[in-house]
């Protein structure tokens, strides 16, 4: 019965992206990719040190105004006394002013990870685990920034609409893994895909595999939880904000080197057992495979003839 089929390939995702996370976690602890941290973080720290040194002030204070001028120091004291929160009140400027430029630097140490560790990556778990598997090279620079750009941009615009959401606990969390899941799998999946598949079979896996793909990138995100609070923690003790700032970036960037090699391990062989389903598998990629299904769409209902 088809109930039955499907819940037989949902728990063969699951088990493919767990084998795909234990094997990111091996991957991780290679000497090569813990070393593959120190450019993004480097780059991202530079350009951060910039931006905090040049504008946190003159964030603070244009936060400071708007608050002033809308009576929002009143409405946060309200919702942080209501959380149980009331200590937070003196720090409410800075607090907000980092909030804001956190999407900024997550996105910069993204964007980072994609361009200078992403290559390494694929080389590294191809060259080591699918040496078999055929370089179809469908992808390109272009389009990955393009992917990038784009995901981003639709990004900031849900997360500025999420934003009052903010104001309820569980939404917000639940909004923020999402919408953070959402586009770090369309980031990571496209440079994942990159070197090995073409234009169509890009396309087909990354349709036929999104929730798994939106499952690994929203544990990522879970996984962001403790940078995101040194990030912040830095508004609340200021004199330490260069170090929550520094240790925020740098465990950022190991997340997404992480999450890159977690992306990696799952669409190569989701890549390999689509070649082998479609017979398209030529000599270069007889290769062990682990069952990795795709969710079939239920069937539809059939019209009685006249």
């Amino acid at each position: 019965m088809w109930p039955q089929s499907l819940q037989e390939k949902q728990e063969g995702l699951m088990q493919a992206i767990l084998v795909a996370f234990g094997r990111a976690v091996v991957s991780q602890l290679h000497i090569r990719m813990l070393l593959l941290t120190v450019v993004p973080f480097v780059l991202s720290m530079l350009i951060w040190g910039v931006v905090l040194w040049f504008c946190l002030n003159a964030m603070m204070d244009w936060t400071q105004a708007f608050f002033l001028e809308n009576d929002g120091f009143t409405t946060a004291s309200n919702v942080l006394t209501w959380l149980g929160l009331a200590t937070l009140k003196t720090v409410v400027v800075p607090l907000i002013s980092m909030w804001i430029l956190l999407p900024l630097m997550i996105f910069t140490a993204l964007i980072f990870v994609g361009v200078i560790a992403m290559p390494f990556i694929v080389r590294h778990v191809g060259g080591r685990h699918y040496k078999g598997l055929e370089q179809r090279k469908g992808g390109s620079f272009f389009g990955s920034l393009w992917t990038s750009v784009s995901s981003f941009l639709i990004f900031l615009v849900l997360w500025l609409v999420s934003l009052p959401l903010s104001l309820i606990i569980p939404f917000m969390f639940v909004a923020q893994a999402l919408l953070w899941g959402w586009v770090t799998y369309r980031v990571m999946a496209y440079d994942a895909l990159a070197d090995y598949a073409d234009a169509e079979e890009r396309k087909a896996i990354l349709k036929q595999h999104r929730w798994p793909l939106l499952c690994i990138g929203t544990l990522a995100t879970l996984l962001g939880a403790a940078p995101m609070l040194l990030w912040l923690g830095g508004a609340v003790f200021l004199f330490f904000l260069p170090v929550f700032a520094t240790g925020a970036i740098w465990l950022y960037v190991l997340v997404f080197v992480f999450t890159g090699l977690w992306f990696q391990h799952y669409v190569l062989q989701a890549l390999a057992t689509y070649r082998v389903e479609h017979g398209d598998a030529g000599p270069k990629d007889v290769m062990p495979l682990l069952d990795l299904p795709e969710i079939a769409e239920p069937p539809s209902p059939t019209t009685p003839s006249a």
